[in-house]
């Protein structure tokens, strides 16, 4: 799979709507790390808003934190964001507290570790790895496995085009679809009481 090439050092981007409408993130330039954009970000965040308010939220790749932050701003009472790159994470740090977000909990490491320890369930979580580690599967596997989602959960996967979509819990039901250039996205909803067998 080819990899994007990137001109600069760093980029920015500028969070949607809510309490931070406009305030702008900056991101390193690190291999695998895809802000969400404007458009996808938006019609995903409009599907999202009925159940945002005072949610609980795991951002498993924060990347740029452009979807943890977006949650933030609009409600979303605590977001952890959780980011394998130092050099990432530190600019997810800087970001945090430019912004005072407080309700953002950041935390160094391999998202499968965290999943492995945490004692919590989620309600909304953000699935959208650098697609060269092709984790989907194996961290949605995780999260229906450990009890980690709440019923009704929301589950945002961004994935390639090309790709067919990955293997999924039984559990999980895509709820909304769409396509933008290269990009197929999607949201699915937990229903612990409804898998096959």
């Amino acid at each position: 799979m080819a990899k994007q090439q990137k001109q600069n050092k760093t980029g920015s981007l500028r969070i949607i709507a809510g309490n931070w409408r406009g305030r702008q993130l900056t991101f390193p330039d690190v291999e695998g790390l895809r802000p969400t954009g404007d458009r996808v970000r938006e019609t995903l965040f409009n599907w999202l808003q009925p159940v945002l308010g005072f949610s609980r939220c795991l951002d498993c790749f924060a990347g740029s934190g452009a979807l943890g932050f977006e949650a933030a701003s609009r409600g979303a009472a605590e977001v952890v964001m959780v980011e394998a790159d130092r050099q990432a994470f530190n600019t997810l740090q800087q970001n945090k507290t430019s912004l005072q977000a407080e309700q953002c909990e950041l935390l160094h490491g391999r998202v499968e570790a965290y999943l492995s320890n945490v004692d919590k369930q989620f309600d909304v979580v953000f699935l959208d790895p650098p697609y060269q580690l092709d984790l989907w599967s194996a961290v949605a596997a995780m999260l229906t496995d450990n009890g980690l989602l709440s019923e009704g959960a929301r589950i945002y996967l961004e994935y390639p085009r090309r790709q067919s979509q990955p293997v999924l819990p039984d559990t999980w039901h895509c709820l909304r679809e769409k396509q933008a250039g290269d990009v197929k996205y999607a949201l699915f909803e937990f229903q612990a009481g409804t898998a096959d067998g």
